[in-house]
């Protein structure tokens, strides 16, 4: 009997111990051996992923993925493929996750494909996806192309060239003597004006050689230099041209600014003008009078001023005489008279 129970604890240990290693092995076989990190990206087409397809990050197992499920995104259907990769495992901002294939029949896997952004995505965002290339399409579709051509293009264009290798052979049994005539006479023709055409081809190679050397003169080290100075020249009269523009630019706006001001101040003056209309005719009026009144007696201010200018100059001509009169003295006697 304790027998038996032996057996029976040691078949089940057995048992278990082959569960565990089953379970452990799975795990490491499908990467879920671990915390992750999710994350996700829309496709047009995902063919050949589905649940467990592997993730790489530049060819690197990181995770698989997890669910795809259809989606409605701009008026059509879209599949989202939600993955999930090794925890903290850095995935930069500008990453790709591509569908691809390492070959026509290897398994499909999604590659991410690393950006340059120091920046870092969170875990649950969505990363850009690239559209996998089916090479067996693109093939059929170049297939397609080619009979397509061969049916429009190629067929008509090998009938025409039948059609015309026909007519060709139809012409040269016909009038095949006379051409063949026609050609020897042509070449006898090119025969004789062979020795024309060399001279004209020896005479136009002498002229070349002559109008070589009028450039390779015209090209001089002298001439060159002074072609140089007058380019510099040129260059320096445009300089000032510039700067006189420039000048001129800056003398304008000025000359407008000073316009701008003096039709502000005629606009002044007429606005003060307007605004003391009554006080300016009333001043004119009273200026017109007193020139009047000047006017009138003007005859004997004159002869008042000249009276005075008589009298400044007698005034003038005793204080000469006699300095003394300033403060009421006599004129000094003279001696000489005395004498």
């Amino acid at each position: 009997m304790k027998n038996n129970r032996l057996n029976y604890v040691i078949v089940g240990s057995f048992v278990l111990v082959v569960l565990i290693g089953l379970v452990a092995s799975v795990a490491a076989l499908t990467g879920r051996t671990g915390a992750t990190d999710d994350y996700y990206a829309i496709y047009k087409n995902v063919t050949g992923v589905e649940f467990g397809t592997r993730v790489l990050y530049e060819g690197f197992h990181i995770g698989q993925v997890e669910q795809v499920s259809p989606m409605e995104e701009d008026g059509r259907v879209k599949f989202k493929v939600d993955f999930s990769v090794k925890e903290g495992w850095k995935v930069p901002a500008d990453s790709r996750a591509e569908i691809v294939s390492s070959g026509l029949l290897a398994a499909v896997t999604i590659n991410l494909k690393a950006g340059e952004k120091t920046d870092l995505l969170k875990p649950g965002a969505r990363i850009e996806s690239v559209e996998a290339a089916n090479i067996l399409q693109s093939v059929s579709s170049l297939a397609d192309e080619v009979r397509q051509l061969t049916e429009t293009d190629v067929k008509p264009m090998i009938a025409q060239i039948s059609k015309a290798v026909g007519g060709f052979t139809e012409i040269m049994g016909e009038s095949g003597g006379a051409v063949a005539k026609d050609v020897q006479s042509i070449l006898q023709n090119l025969s004789a004006s062979t020795p024309d055409i060399v001279d004209n081809i020896e005479n136009f190679s002498n002229r070349l050689n002559d109008g070589a050397e009028q450039l390779n003169r015209m090209l001089s080290k002298r001439n060159v230099e002074a072609f140089d100075q007058i380019v510099g020249n040129l260059q320096t009269t445009a300089d000032n041209m510039k700067t006189l523009t420039d000048e001129l630019g800056r003398t304008r706006t000025d000359l407008d600014a000073l316009l701008k001001r003096v039709d502000g101040l005629f606009g002044n003056v007429e606005t003060l003008v307007s605004d003391n209309r009554l006080d300016v005719d009333r001043s004119i009026v009273e200026m017109r009078h007193a020139v009047s009144s000047v006017a009138r007696h003007i005859e004997a201010i004159n002869q008042n001023l000249e009276g005075a200018s008589r009298n400044m100059q007698e005034f003038s001509r005793q204080i000469r005489q006699n300095p003394g009169l300033l403060l009421g003295g006599t004129p000094p006697a003279d001696k000489a008279a005395a004498k």
